[in-house]
């Protein structure tokens, strides 16, 4: 029976468990096949805080593409020695990011949504895909309130561009229900957080937000599109 088929009775059973149960209830299900994908963010610290405290066997990676923050690699160095659990961090072949900044340049992603989705496809895309090859289960941090395009996402989906089963276990969370969270757990997060930079990601795609702005707002904020890199495409 294929992964896809699976998918009602999965969502069914985990609708009724909390993130813990239903993190353990898939990696025993799905032994050494659960990966969870990290960008840092608040989100993905409450969840490595989970499967951390609670010895669950699901490896955890990161995706580093090359133009991250300082503060952001800080960080993955500091989650590794408070929860003394290596965290996977993978790279961008290398001849395809030659190949996309001979064609685009350093900074072609400015100039026009196709080359910034070709810079997202290069950087992170790529390189999802070949940490998710071979796995059953893929943990997200996302969140149904991040944005409108994340609105109707599910806590069990079928992810076809990467044939995996995509688990969001903070879904149905609110931002205030995360930063309690974080702050009676004492979770490590990003000082650019404090900063007004609520959604990180690559350093000159990311700015602050102002208050009332969309939390996606300071991703790619020059134009104007659905806010995505690609990863996590409807």
């Amino acid at each position: 029976m294929s992964l896809k088929t699976n998918l009602h009775s999965l969502s069914e059973k985990v609708e009724k468990l909390n993130p813990v149960e239903a993190l353990g209830f898939l990696s025993d299900l799905f032994p050494r096949k659960v990966v969870f994908s990290t960008s840092l963010g608040q989100e993905d610290q409450v969840i490595t805080q989970l499967i951390a405290d609670n010895d669950l066997s699901i490896h955890i990676f990161s995706l580093d593409t090359g133009r991250l923050f300082p503060e952001t690699l800080d960080l993955i160095a500091r989650t590794e020695s408070k929860y003394n659990r290596k965290i996977q961090v993978l790279y961008p072949e290398k001849a395809s990011l030659e190949n996309l900044i001979a064609t685009i340049g350093i900074n072609g992603f400015y100039d026009s949504v196709e080359n910034r989705k070709s810079c997202c496809h290069v950087r992170k895309v790529e390189t999802l895909k070949r940490a998710l090859a071979g796995n059953s289960i893929w943990v997200t941090g996302l969140r149904s309130e991040q944005s409108a395009n994340r609105s109707s996402m599910r806590k069990i989906e079928w992810d076809e561009a990467n044939h995996i089963i995509k688990f969001n276990p903070l879904l149905d969370w609110s931002y205030d229900q995360l930063i309690s969270y974080i702050q009676e757990n004492k979770i490590l997060y990003n000082p650019l957080h404090d900063k007004g930079f609520i959604s990180i990601g690559c350093a000159p795609c990311t700015r602050a937000i102002s208050a009332g702005e969309d939390a996606r707002a300071g991703r790619w904020w020059w134009e104007e599109s659905k806010k995505e890199c690609g990863l996590h495409a409807k």
